[in-house]
């Protein structure tokens, strides 16, 4: 699960949401904008806000009424296996009230909540309630090897009166108020981790309940780099997941226009900006943070696979084998490309096959880049340029267009994409003889139609597409 979010509705919430902050670690306190003034972080919308969190996997404590909550969660409901904890304060603190996640620790949430508040939480699990504790859903360290339905039955014979032996030892059992007696019925033992499962499957039955005790993790091999794309730029094109984990990440890596895309998330956290040509040394310093444990975040713009920084990181842990960074979770993110934006904003020009080719240099030699230019446009493809111009590169742009007007029209559709999501966003639609140097920069995506786009004009509005059949 991810870390916790407090939402309040008010200002006045702010006390209690920060005691609750003392008890539960990581939490972050996420206010009404239009209401409150001291929170970590701010919300337009109620609903939608919690229903995004809850879908990232967050645990929701609100300050509020159950009923908001119900409202809007209720069609998100699924598998109450897979569900986050999510508990309802009262807006005074006199009352704690779990309304789901019961399987993954919304009881004990309520419980450490409940008594930071001094009240008594609002708990209606009937197990819970009798015996103290959660056989369907162990602490940390223990996995429930049996299925839900032996569980629930097994549960059911104890609330029903029968009694119980524990086989080996589990404190969050023993000191229960489990019905334990020496001629019971009903069986539970705690397994060691090197038993294999097959070697007890034929014990796993609905009197019979088995918990695979699983060794803690080395907090040396727990860190993760994130590689995530934000999208072009704006806040709408990022992705849930993508949200869920900035909100998470505990240090920020990036060239520092990128990571300043999303300074919403990093207040408080450890920022390691850089320069835009120094991408390997940023993966490597990624790496090492999270070897020591880190939750790191590396931000790309756009998606990070495109051009971005997920080639960057897999390269280094190519080329530069070091052992420490062998079990580092490693995880892409996709975003939106520009290309993508573009094409969305003007139309379809990428409805049929499409190539990407950047007219930079830095990486592979101009002669390669030639042969893809004339190869791309000789096959016809509908091409996206990437990096088509920048101050110390002008020259390119030209000769590229000098290549591509040996296979395509003069009259092929140009689209001309400039900071796509971000302010001073433009798109225009020219010509292939129109292309000129002044059109373009480093922050522009070009698409260069195939010999079947076709420019439609609605009105006063011009939109691009190619069509998907190619006769």
């Amino acid at each position: 699960m991810k870390s916790p979010v407090i939402i309040i509705l008010g200002e006045q919430s702010i006390a209690i949401a920060r005691q609750i902050q003392t008890v539960i670690a990581g939490a972050t306190i996420y206010g009404l904008a239009s209401r409150t003034q001291t929170a970590d972080r701010e919300y337009d919308k109620f609903s939608e806000t919690v229903s995004e969190l809850f879908s990232q996997g967050h645990s929701i404590i609100g300050i509020c009424a159950a009923g908001i909550l119900i409202r809007s969660l209720a069609s998100l409901l699924s598998d109450k296996r897979a569900e986050p904890p999510v508990i309802a304060i009262a807006e005074d603190g006199s009352a704690v009230v779990p309304l789901l996640g019961g399987l993954n620790g919304a009881n004990d949430l309520a419980r450490a909540i409940a008594n930071v508040l001094q009240v008594r939480p609002a708990i209606t699990t009937t197990g819970d309630l009798r015996f103290q504790t959660s056989l369907l859903s162990p602490p940390d360290g223990y996995r429930l090897l049996n299925s839900d339905d032996q569980a629930k039955t097994f549960l059911a014979d104890l609330l029903a009166g029968a009694s119980v032996k524990l086989i080996g030892a589990a404190t969050w059992l023993s000191e229960s108020n489990l019905p334990f007696a020496d001629d019971a019925t009903h069986m539970i033992e705690i397994s060691s981790s090197e038993v294999r499962l097959e070697a007890i499957a034929p014990n796993l039955t609905s009197n019979y309940l088995i918990y695979q005790i699983i060794p803690s993790q080395n907090p040396a091999i727990i860190g993760t780099v994130s590689i995530v794309g934000t999208g072009p730029g704006a806040a709408k094109w990022m992705s849930p997941e993508v949200k869920g984990i900035l909100e998470s990440a505990t240090d920020f890596v990036g060239y520092k226009t990128y990571v300043n895309l999303v300074k919403e998330f990093t207040k408080g956290k450890a920022v390691h900006a850089s320069d835009n040509r120094v991408e390997l040394d940023r993966a490597r310093h990624a790496l090492n943070l999270a070897a020591d444990g880190k939750s790191v975040v590396i931000v790309s713009s756009g998606d990070p696979g495109i051009y971005g920084m997920a080639s960057a990181v897999f390269e280094v842990l190519d080329h530069e084998p070091d052992p420490k960074w062998n079990q580092i979770n490693i995880h892409v993110a996709p975003g939106i490309s520009a290309v993508q934006a573009a094409a969305a904003t003007i139309g379809a020009p990428i409805g049929h096959d499409f190539c990407m080719i950047s007219l930079s240099d830095i990486l592979k030699p101009w002669e390669m880049i030639e042969q893809r230019l004339a190869a791309a446009a000789q096959a016809d493809f509908v091409i996206a340029i990437y990096n088509p111009i920048s101050t110390q590169r002008k020259w390119q742009f030209t000769a590229a267009k000098e290549i591509l007007l040996r296979s395509r029209s003069p009259d092929t559709p140009v689209v001309l994409g400039h900071k796509m999501g971000r302010k001073g966003e433009n798109v225009r639609v020219i010509s292939l003889a129109e292309m000129a140097p002044e059109f373009a920069d480093m922050q522009t995506v070009i698409i260069i139609g195939s010999s079947k786009t076709k420019i439609v004009k609605l009105g006063d509005r011009v939109r691009v597409y190619t069509p998907r059949t190619y006769s």
